[in-house]
């Protein structure tokens, strides 16, 4: 196996050794994937099978209760997953999402962190589970489910 880090990984320790190199991180990835800037997340952590991002809360994620709407909350999981799949897949494969399902455990009334994780042995052709899971500020799980991936070899090369 190859152990040369990701593009993504690459980027992240880059970038994270300078002031305001989280926030820049992030920025780069939310522009992969226009949408996910719509909740502002902010990559906190990023290693290898690892992600941790932060989404705070703010009248633009809020729902008509003044929580954090679940649907910005599964936004910043997704983006999560999918930063923690690029920074950590084996070079020979691609991965594409094919489903999340989630559970609401809880009311979201501050800040959220989103995290994705998986283990090294999960890299494997086929159906790939994500653990994703998102907690307030006081460590309360308030959504917790998986993201389905499908895992398959890259084309070879003409």
């Amino acid at each position: 196996m190859n152990n040369k880090p990701t593009r993504v990984m690459a980027l992240y320790h880059r970038l994270t050794k300078w002031p305001l190199g989280h926030k820049f991180f992030s920025l780069m990835v939310s522009r992969m994937a226009p949408y996910f800037a719509t909740v502002k997340p902010l990559v906190t952590e990023l290693r290898p099978n690892y992600c941790q991002l932060l989404v705070r809360k703010r009248k633009a994620v809020q729902n008509h209760i003044g929580t954090v709407h679940v649907i910005a909350i599964c936004n910043g999981l997704e983006m999560a997953m999918g930063t923690m799949a690029e920074a950590s897949i084996p070079a020979h494969l691609r991965w594409i999402p094919k489903g999340m399902s989630v559970d609401y455990t809880a009311k979201a009334g501050s800040d959220i962190r989103c995290i994705a994780e998986v283990t090294p042995e999960q890299w494997v052709e086929g159906d790939m589970l994500v653990n994703v899971t998102a907690l307030d500020e006081n460590d309360v799980v308030v959504v917790k489910g998986h993201i389905k991936l499908w895992i398959s070899l890259k084309p070879s090369k003409a």
